[in-house]
């Protein structure tokens, strides 16, 4: 496996300005990233995969990924490290917000590099995202409040245009 390789997964529903900004890093950081749109059973989505699959892919298109090849991509039936070995990825990147997504990560952390030495590195958000989440940004826009200073701008065109429908 290369660590030049990685993966960047999330249920990204929505996908933020938080963690378009640990794409963004992790794409300086690696040759190639993958972002990763996983089904997480313990949430009950707002948008469908293929719905998030496409923001995140105008939203990564409409910003500043350096030189790395950036794959948007989903992931619904296995482990998320057999789609890191996959692809040949030797690393998940997470973005982490405080000591809650700490405690919540690093067990997945160290089961993952013991199933198939994945290592997970973890990147602090940019003070400016540090309090933002998906489930935030889906509260506010369900009560029909102003969600563009949260989500890139491929985001808020397609949550402004929902409210009007």
């Amino acid at each position: 496996m290369s660590s030049r390789i990685a993966v960047v997964p999330g249920s990204f529903d929505p996908p933020t300005l938080g963690h378009l900004d640990v794409i963004r890093r992790a794409a300086r950081l690696y040759d190639q990233l993958h972002v990763l749109v996983v089904h997480n059973p313990g949430k009950e989505a707002m948008l469908p995969i293929a719905q998030r699959l496409s923001l995140l892919e105008q939203s990564v298109a409409e910003d500043d990924m350096g030189d790395a090849e950036v794959i948007v991509a989903s992931w619904s039936v296995g482990l998320l490290v057999d789609y890191a070995t996959e692809v040949g990825a030797g690393v998940l990147v997470k973005g982490i917000r405080s000591q809650v997504d700490v405690a919540y990560e690093t067990p997945m952390a160290i089961v993952n590099r013991h199933l198939a030495h994945v290592e997970t590195v973890f990147l602090l958000p940019d003070p400016a995202h540090a309090l933002v989440s998906s489930s935030l940004v889906r509260q506010v826009a369900a009560l029909g409040g102003d969600v563009s200073p949260f989500v890139p701008p491929a985001v808020a065109r397609f949550l402004d245009g929902g409210a009007r429908r």
